[in-house]
């Protein structure tokens, strides 16, 4: 949100006060985390006593949550409008050690340092090892008024599919920390355009506006600079940014209300952010084995019945193309019924049957939901009698058609309506569904009241965590935390830990297939592990190029589905080399299993996702910072997908000796290639010293990994390196190789 009019000027209808000095800085025990410190900062400087009369202060409070963390709170009216912050199971007393003296105020955080100096003009630096990373300096902190006929850039504009987005209020609090010379700002959620933020205005407000648009499914308020820090925005309403697009030597964050919090983190590396920061928002459980097969959908608007199910399941298996999920899109339930959480007995007279045959098959079953309850469904009326519906200000309940007719949204705040809606995911577990897909959890109205009084512009991004945890904590408790998983469109700060997520509404375009990557880089550096896409992309139906090059690069993921909206993805429906493509890339990732288990089971403990944006694993390569073409999967493998019809492909090596996994042909890096492809290949790279443990079978993801086992080893080292391989049984052993002795 821009309030600015260049840099000497407001725009019209904006008035602005700013912390002009640390008038004083006192000691304080009175903050979530223990000791801090607080600074009084009056709004224009104080030569005399009669300027402290009918005068603004905005108070900060520092103090530390965690070891390397500084939260930073910034009110005008303590007492007035504050939209709440996240959960945060790993907040505690970070024991941080506070002194005051004649210099200033310190907090040091271990590896973060905060410092306040007295007097004029503001001045809050931030230091990383001993380093400073960025500050809040003159003009910085801001209490802003905006006039009803305020000229201001207030971001996304209303937007039916979403309930509202403008900016509730007409105050508002913000923050601009230093943005230095080529710095660069990642992070902010699953945003598909460019993955260095810069230059962007980013809105925080979850929205169904598919990945060739601004918005997000996924918007999380934290960047990550590579100057070593992180910030997180602990706030779940609207946060808007500016990324040095107002004032270019800033990155601006602004709240509506009266105190904005926020938290500074540490690295120095991209990786150390990331693994404190997840520590605070959470991390993601171990995700079964089975989940990184390949998931085979109905898709979404075509028809079918068991025998189509099982004419596909049956085709894979004779073309030797292993599945491991099975997904009912949303037609499996009546149609103006979703949800009734009941199969449509037309298509579907025996489900109970029909799932256990697919069971024998070795098949687990997914099937669709969302957070709605149409009109038309008999759990309507039973939903809206017991108040398990949100409601309007009037006490009706709310009600709208876009998507299912008269449809209504489950308040989940209400612990009656979630045990309710919970109670019906239980009874599809009994009939032996194993996970869900959980769609939507955008389109939150906000001009609502709930069931806990919560606040409307904090329940919009919030709510997809209350409707993610309800079904997270269903699988859990029926499956065990080994083996749930879900499919999530929707997330916020904390998602993370509810996984796996999919990236949403893609064209069947080389182009939004390149605008899919981006958005899953972003989100890796926004803290989510695991995370897939819709192979060929969702809407339209891709050429068989684009099919083939999209096959390639979703096998070369952590959870890998077939999905599309109007037509089926079975590989047969496009080409012969169609088929030949996913049998390649599908045997190749179930060999690499031991390789990515291990890799998962290592994200669950550290935070690091499998899929990797090249700056996290080479933060010290300045090559790197705005590659958003290729990835790490895991710490050892590049992958490069071709986005072109011509099967030309242009990406960058780091320095060393890299082989290709495909061919065997070993590369020195250092500097950008360009090779062109065939469809059965593309540019997959093992990093210089690597020693891969090799899985046995093709045929299935959960294997015993121990059975069979190679170990790979790969030019550029020397010496010996151990790899530790678990399986899904949990045994795990530690192997050793010589690197000297290469075998490819």
């Amino acid at each position: 949100m821009k309030f600015t009019d260049g840099f000497w000027q407001l725009r019209p209808g904006v008035t602005a006060l700013y912390a002009q000095e640390a008038y004083d800085i006192t000691e304080t025990s009175d903050t979530p985390d223990g000791p801090g410190i607080v600074i009084t900062a009056p709004t224009m400087v104080i030569a005399k006593r009669g300027d402290t009369l009918n005068r603004p202060v905005l108070t900060t409070t520092l103090s530390s949550p965690a070891e390397g963390i500084v939260r930073v709170r910034i009110a005008h009216h303590e007492g007035g409008r504050w939209h709440g912050g996240f959960g945060l199971p790993g907040a505690g007393s970070g024991e941080a050690s506070v002194s005051i003296t004649e210099a200033g105020g310190v907090i040091d955080a271990g590896s973060l340092v905060a410092r306040i100096t007295p007097g004029a003009p503001w001045g809050l630096a931030f230091e990383v090892d001993g380093r400073r990373v960025t500050g809040s300096g003159h003009k910085a902190q801001g209490y802003v008024r905006l006039a009803p006929d305020a000229q201001v850039d207030a971001g996304i504009v209303d937007n039916a599919r979403q309930g509202g987005s403008t900016p509730n209020g007409s105050v508002f609090v913000h923050e601009q920390l230093d943005l230095g010379v080529g710095e660069l700002i990642y992070g902010l959620g699953e945003r598909f355009g460019p993955l260095v933020k810069n230059g962007q205005s980013v809105d925080i407000w979850n929205a169904d506006g598919g990945t060739s648009s601004e918005q997000a499914y996924k918007s999380i308020p934290f960047h990550l600079s590579n100057r070593g820090y992180g910030v997180l925005v602990n706030d779940p309403g609207h946060v808007s940014y500016e990324i040095g697009s107002e004032s270019v030597e800033r990155v601006q964050f602004s709240v509506s209300g009266e105190v904005l919090e926020y938290f500074v983190i540490a690295g120095p590396t991209p990786k150390e952010v990331l693994g404190r920061y997840t520590a605070l928002t959470g991390r993601p459980p171990v995700v079964p084995a089975w989940s990184y097969g390949l998931w085979l959908s109905t898709s979404f608007t075509t028809d079918y019945d068991e025998q189509t199910v099982n004419s596909f399941i049956d085709e894979m298996a004779a073309r030797e193309l292993p599945v491991s999920v099975f997904h009912f899109d949303c037609f499996w339930m009546r149609e103006f019924q979703w949800c009734d959480f009941e199969w449509d007995p037309r298509v579907f007279p025996d489900p109970e049957g029909m799932l256990s045959r697919l069971h024998e098959k070795d098949l687990r079953v997914c099937v669709w939901i969302n957070p709605y309850i149409a009109q038309r469904s008999p759990l309507f009326r039973e939903a809206a009698d017991q108040g398990f519906l949100v409601k309007r200000p009037d006490g009706t309940v709310w009600q709208w058609d876009l998507w299912q007719a008269g449809m209504g949204l489950v308040d989940f705040t209400n612990p009656a309506a979630t045990a309710w809606y919970q109670g019906h995911l239980r009874r599809l577990l009994d009939q032996g569904v194993d996970c869900f897909k959980t769609d939507f959890g955008e389109r939150i109205p906000t001009e609502v009241v709930w069931a806990d009084g919560s606040d409307p512009e904090r329940m919009h991004n919030l709510y997809t965590d209350l409707y993610n945890r309800a079904v997270h904590d269903v699988l859990t408790g029926a499956r065990g935390a080994d083996d749930a998983v879900l499919f999530a469109r929707s997330a916020t700060a904390g998602g993370q830990s509810m996984p796996v997520h999919w990236g949403g509404d893609s064209t069947s375009t080389y182009t939004s297939m390149a605008e899919t990557l981006r958005g899953g880089l972003s989100l890796a550096l926004s803290g989510f592990a695991f995370w897939s896409h819709d192979i060929g992309g969702f809407e339209g139906t891709p050429d068989a190029g684009v099919f083939k090059r999209w096959t390639a690069f979703g096998l070369l993921g952590s959870h890998s589905r077939f999905h599309g909206s109007s037509s089926y993805r079975v590989p047969w429906a496009f080409d012969e080399e169609a088929v030949d493509v996913t049998r390649g890339f599908t045997h190749l990732k179930m060999q690499l299993m031991p390789y990515l288990y291990q890799q998962g089971i290592d994200a669950s403990r550290t935070g690091i996702p499998l899929m990797r944006p090249m700056q996290l694993e080479f933060p010290d390569d300045p090559a790197v910072g705005y590659l958003d073409r290729q990835y790490m999967l895991g710490s050892s493998l590049l992958v490069a997908p071709v986005f072109s019809e011509d099967g030309s492909v242009e990406f960058y090596l780091p320095e060393g000796e890299w082989t290709s996994l495909l061919t065997g042909e070993t590369v020195t890096g250092g500097g950008w290639r360009r090779e062109t492809h065939g469809f059965e290949s593309l540019p997959l790279y093992v990093r210089p010293g690597t020693v891969l443990p090799w899985g046995s079978r093709t045929d299935k993801p959960d294997y015993d990994y121990h059975d069979g086992l190679k170990l790979r080893v790969f030019a550029g080292g020397e010496g010996t390196a151990t790899v530790t391989v678990t399986g899904p049984d949990g045994e795990s052993k530690t192997y050793s190789a010589d690197l000297s002795e290469v075998t490819g």
